[in-house]
């Protein structure tokens, strides 16, 4: 009859998921600026007797449900709440109003849905076997990840939590389903700057200078072999570079050329290694042309481990909660999520939420200006997150 009472409970509060949705959607706010969004949250925990902190790890939220009870667990249901820097070209009537700024990544749809979460475990409190901890996290876009921020306030902590929940939109399955992958999910992510400097000047006479463009295609090229060859054929690894700047002109070598890009992977030991064969490749690069390569790699999010046991839980409760036809196994994905570190400090799972509705022409992929999601996904979302919870308090 809980499961029942839950799905009933999120039918009923469903038109004001999708005004919670459509309000933050409207009111984006970048990494660590998240004021008035932890403020709407804020105001809405209260109007629900649901107690919380404010401040944590920036503008991160905190609620609690649920009376302490003697070797009784702490599960944490957690949200992201930040948006990115990308102009919105959606003609729907709830486009960002803040200029540059917009949900493209769907933390307002994670962040309705949690909030609706949390209005359902509220009702039925006094059946929970447990506590839930709500976390409403800011910055998860942005390095070095809000996060990080929250388990340094001690977000996992008084209460400890056993385990920790997440879910993301994912607009390459339909609405309506749910994907689960145990193990290694989402990889570690690291950003690379390489400055090549040398003396410029005129390109007609390249015997003079030193050629930066041509030495810091070398680098791109020479640093293949990272992956090609240094890489274990086993672990998963892409090194991409999405930005070289080499501000000359038709015939000016300049001083300087910009290199930025990307390591993925999956192992804590070889990604270690992987940068210190990045910088060394790049630095001899250069040397050999009579440069220099300054090489800077900002360490990023590890990768995301989803424990067997509580992914397990998880997927039985949503077989359970919307039949065993709207559950699917998930790929590995190279993409990156700071949900990690919560992964690599406690049991944790992490799934994905169908957004789309090709019927709709609703489709386009995330960190793009078009990004949108059905969303009859938030009645779904908002209430499986709920049952989810319920069901890893009754588990060891």
């Amino acid at each position: 009859m809980l499961k029942q009472k839950i799905q009933q409970l999120a039918y009923d509060f469903y038109g004001e998921t999708i005004a919670n949705r459509r309000y933050i959607h409207q009111h984006p706010e970048l990494s660590f600026q998240e004021e008035n969004t932890a403020r709407f949250i804020s105001q809405k925990l209260d109007e629900w007797h649901i107690q919380h902190e404010t401040g944590l790890g920036g503008h991160g939220i905190i609620g609690l449900i649920g009376k302490p009870v003697a070797n009784k667990k702490c599960i944490a249901l957690r949200a992201d709440m930040d948006a990115l820097p990308i102009i919105e070209t959606n003609t729907h009537e709830f486009v960002s109003k803040n200029p540059g700024v917009m949900h493209a990544c769907g933390h307002d749809a994670h962040t309705s849905m949690l909030l609706t979460a949390a209005r359902i475990l509220k009702q039925i409190e006094d059946q929970l076997e447990g506590q839930i901890k709500l976390i409403f996290q800011p910055a998860e876009e942005k390095l070095p990840g809000g996060a990080l921020g929250i388990i340094k306030a001690g977000g996992l902590k008084n209460p400890d939590v056993q385990r920790i929940v997440g879910q993301h939109v994912f607009p390459g399955l339909d609405a309506g389903f749910v994907g689960f992958r145990s193990g290694a999910y989402m990889a570690s992510a690291d950003e690379i700057t390489i400055r090549i400097k040398g003396k410029g000047g005129h390109a007609a006479m390249p015997n003079q200078i030193n050629d930066t463009v041509l030495t810091a295609a070398q680098i791109i090229v020479n640093l293949q072999q990272v992956v090609s060859r240094f890489a274990p054929p086993v672990v998963p690894t892409v090194l991409s570079f999405g930005r070289v700047i080499a501000d000359g002109i038709f015939n000016i070598i300049p001083d300087e050329v910009l290199i930025q890009g990307t390591l993925r992977t999956f192992d804590e030991a070889w990604r270690t290694s992987a940068k210190t064969h990045i910088r060394r490749i790049a630095e001899n690069t250069a040397s050999a042309a009579n440069m220099k390569a300054v090489v800077l790699i900002e360490d990023g999010y590890p990768f995301v481990m989803n424990d067997d046991h509580a992914t397990q839980l998880a997927k039985n409760a949503a077989i359970a909660y919307l039949g065993a036809e709207k559950v699917i196994d998930l790929e590995q994905r190279m993409t990156a999520e700071d949900f990690a570190w919560y992964s690599q400090q406690i049991p944790a799972t992490f799934y994905r939420i169908g957004t789309a509705n090709a019927a709709k022409e609703i489709n386009s992929n995330l960190h793009t200006s078009t990004f949108d999601i059905d969303e009859e996904s938030l009645l779904t979302g908002s209430g499986l997150m709920a049952w989810i919870a319920v069901e890893q308090l009754k588990h060891k």
